[in-house]
C-alpha cells in the first residue's frame, strides 16, 4: 500500500506540474495535500503514515529548512550579481578587450568567454549574465560577421558558467540541502569550472582556424590604440572585478572568511565598484534591492515548497523505496552512480536545477555516500550535469534568455549553437568522473 501511495504522490506531482502552475505551488500544494491525506487515513490503518499524523510536524520541518544559516550567503551573492550588472564592468571589459583580442581568430568570442568567467566568479546569477552578455556582445559579434549560431551558443554557454564557478547560488543551495560545507563545494568546483572555460576557448580557436568565415577578425573604423595602450586599457578594466573575485573567493580559500562573510564582502565590493563607475544612485540601489528581494523570495519559495514535498515523501517511505530500487540494480556502485547522473541529465530537459537539487539530490546522496563515494565529488558531478540543463530543450533557461534578449534570434539557430557546448560540458563531466582529483584536490589542500 505504501508503494501505491508513493506512485500516486509522484503521478499527481507530474500531472499538476505539466498543467502550467508555478513549480513552487505544485511542490508545496501536492505536499500539503498528501500530508492531509496521510493525516486522514492514519487512524484507518490503511498505510504506515505515522510521521504524517500532524501537518504541524511538516510545518516545523519546513521552518527549520528555510531558517538555515547556510542559506544566508544566497541573498548577498544575488545582491552582488545585480549590482555588478548595473556597475558597467562588463561593458568596459568588452570595449577594452575588442582592441586586444579583436584581430585574433575568434577574438570576440574569446573575449566573451573571459568576460563570462569574470561575471561567473562575481555573480553566480545565470539570467543576469546571459542577458547582459547577449545585450552587449551579440550585436558586436553579428556586426563583425560571426556565424549567428556560434555567437548565440558562445554567449549562452558562457553565461551559464556562473552555475559552476564559485560563488554559485546552486552550490550554496546544494551545500545546505546535502549538508556539505559550501566552502568545500566552492573549491571543488574551481578546477572543473575554469577547465570548462578553457575548453570553450580551445573550441573557439580551433573553429576559427578551421572555418575562418565563422569567426572573422574584428576590425572597426575610427582611431586605433597602440598595442601597449590597448593592453593597459584592458588591464585597467580587469583590475577592479579581479580584485573583487580575489576578495570573495580568496578569503574563502585562504580560510580568512566563511562563505557567509565573503558574500558580505562581495556585496559591499560590488556597491563600491558601481559607485566608482558613476552608476550608483538611489534609483539603481532601489532597483537592485527590489530585484534581489524578488529573486530571493522566489528561491526561498521553491526551497519552502520542496521541503514540504520531500518530508511528505519521506513520511510515505519514498526515500527507502527509491534506495531499495537503486540497490537492486545489477550495476554495482559505479554503475548506480552513472545511472543516477544519467537520470539527472534527463530530468534537466524538463525540470529546473532548483527542483532537482531540492528533491532528487537529497534522496540519492545518502545511498551514493554509503558506497564510499566522496560527497563533494558526487555533488560536483551533479553540479556539472545540472549545468547542461540550462542549455538543453525544452526548458533550458539560457535558451529562452537568449531568445528574449536578441531580436530576430530563432530557436533553431540557438539550439544548433548550444549543442557543441553541451557536448563539451559532458566531456568535462566524464573527466571529473574518471579523475576525482579534479574536484577533490583543492578541498583536500585547504583542509
Amino acid at each position: 500500500m505504501d508503494a501505491l501511495f508513493i506512485f500516486l504522490f509522484f503521478s499527481t506531482f507530474m500531472v499538476v506540474l505539466f498543467s502550467g502552475y508555478p513549480v513552487a505551488f505544485v511542490l508545496g500544494g501536492v505536499g500539503v495535500a498528501f500530508a492531509a491525506l496521510g493525516t486522514l487515513i492514519e487512524p484507518l490503518n490503511i498505510a504506515d503514515v505515522a510521521e504524517l499524523r500532524m501537518i504541524g510536524f511538516v510545518a516545523n520541518r519546513i521552518f527549520d529548512t528555510i531558517s538555515s544559516y547556510s542559506l544566508i550567503p544566497m541573498s548577498m551573492f544575488i545582491f552582488m550579481g545585480f549590482m555588478l550588472d548595473r556597475s558597467g564592468v562588463a561593458e568596459r571589459l568588452l570595449k577594452s578587450m575588442r582592441g586586444v583580442l579583436g584581430p585574433a581568430p575568434g577574438g570576440l568570442a574569446i573575449a566573451v568567454v573571459i568576460i563570462g568567467v569574470v561575471l561567473a566568479a562575481s555573480t553566480g546569477i545565470i539570467g543576469a549574465s546571459v542577458v547582459l552578455l547577449a545585450t552587449i556582445a551579440v550585436p558586436t559579434m553579428f556586426e563583425a560577421g560571426y556565424n549567428r549560431s556560434v555567437s548565440l551558443g558562445t554567449v549562452g554557454a558562457t553565461g551559464c558558467l556562473g552555475i559552476l564557478i564559485p560563488p554559485s547560488i546552486m552550490l550554496v543551495v546544494m551545500g545546505d540541502q546535502l549538508r556539505i560545507p559550501v566552502g568545500d563545494l566552492f573549491m571543488g568546483a574551481l578546477i572543473p569550472g575554469t577547465g570548462l572555460a578553457l575548453i570553450f576557448v580551445l573550441f573557439i580557436v580551433v573553429t576559427a582556424l578551421l572555418v575562418p568565415g565563422a569567426m572573422p577578425k574584428y576590425t572597426r573604423d575610427g582611431p586605433k590604440l597602440s598595442a601597449g595602450a590597448a593592453i593597459k586599457d584592458f588591464a585597467g578594466a580587469l583590475l577592479a572585478p579581479l580584485a573583487l573575485v580575489l576578495a570573495v573567493l580568496g578569503s574563502i580559500v585562504a580560510g580568512i572568511a566563511s562563505p557567509t562573510e565573503a558574500s558580505g564582502i562581495g556585496a559591499a565590493g560590488a556597491t563600491v565598484l558601481a559607485a566608482l563607475n558613476g552608476r550608483l544612485n538611489w534609483a539603481s540601489l532601489r532597483e537592485v534591492c527590489y530585484a534581489t528581494g524578488r529573486t530571493t523570495a522566489f528561491l526561498y519559495m521553491l526551497i519552502f515548497a520542496a521541503a514540504c514535498f520531500s518530508i511528505v515523501l519521506r513520511g510515505y517511505g519514498g526515500d527507502e523505496t527509491i534506495e531499495a530500487a537503486l540497490r537492486a540494480l545489477p550495476l554495482g556502485p559505479h554503475g548506480v552512480l552513472a545511472f543516477v547522473i544519467f537520470v539527472v541529465f534527463l530530468l534537466g530537459f524538463f525540470l529546473d536545477w532548483m527542483e532537482i537539487v531540492l528533491i532528487v539530490a537529497p534522496l540519492v546522496m545518502p545511498l551514493l555516500t554509503s558506497f564510499g563515494f566522496d560527497p563533494v565529488w558526487v555533488a560536483i558531478l551533479l553540479a556539472i550535469c545540472l549545468q547542461t540543463s540550462f542549455l538543453t530543450p525544452p526548458v533550458g533557461m539560457a535558451l529562452f534568455y537568449l531568445r528574449s534578449s536578441v531580436p530576430g534570434a530563432g530557436i533553431a539557430e540557438i539550439y544548433r549553437g548550444a549543442i557543441p557546448f553541451v557536448l563539451m560540458q559532458i566531456g568535462v563531466l566524464l573527466a571529473v568522473a574518471f579523475f576525482p582529483a579534479l574536484a577533490l584536490w583543492l578541498p583536500s589542500v585547504s583542509n
